[in-house]
């Protein structure tokens, strides 16, 4: 279980990093594709709602230290994130294309609506998504398009991210 949550924060940072030193010079409306996101997302998806959690903390935790965002704040959204989708662990079949697409806008939702909800009792420090600009649509857009291709990429890398399956 460790070794699944180390890598995964290992692929996160480094996700992290190629989003804000490659793909920032590949943005749409001043948006990137949310990867380490979609990381933690495959994650939690395959492994389950503890594993879920304690990597969207650690990796969290991680991209807090990247950031200027108050420390703790994409520690609290991550853990949040990896603890809903683990509970919908082997709900679905995981197909190539739609779910993946499907929990990253769900994801990306809920990762919006808990910084609003942040944004309610912290105004001056955490900015929020506007419902109405064009921010929130587009990084949308882009995780779930994106989605499709980062798990098939990450299911080369299963035997580190992925835990072996009890019968």
């Amino acid at each position: 279980m460790g070794k699944h949550i180390i890598w995964t924060s290992i692929f996160s940072l480094i996700a992290a990093i190629l989003q804000s030193t490659l793909l920032s010079h590949l943005k749409i409306y001043h948006v990137v594709p949310d990867l380490a996101l979609g990381i933690l997302v495959f994650s939690a998806y395959n492994n389950g709602m503890m594993i879920g959690q304690l990597t969207g903390f650690f990796s969290g935790f991680l991209l807090d230290f990247l950031s200027a965002a108050p420390l703790g704040f994409n520690a609290f959204i991550r853990t949040l994130v990896g603890s809903s989708i683990g509970l919908i662990k082997g709900t679905f079949f995981l197909d190539v294309f739609f779910l993946p697409m499907g929990l990253c806008a769900g994801a990306t939702l809920f990762k919006a609506l808990l910084i609003f909800i942040l944004h309610l009792l912290f105004a001056r420090t955490i900015p929020a998504y506007s419902i109405w600009g064009a921010t929130l649509w587009v990084e949308l857009l882009l995780n779930s398009l994106s989605a499709p291709l980062l798990f098939g990429f990450l299911k080369f890398f299963s035997p580190l991210l992925v835990a072996r399956r009890e019968n």
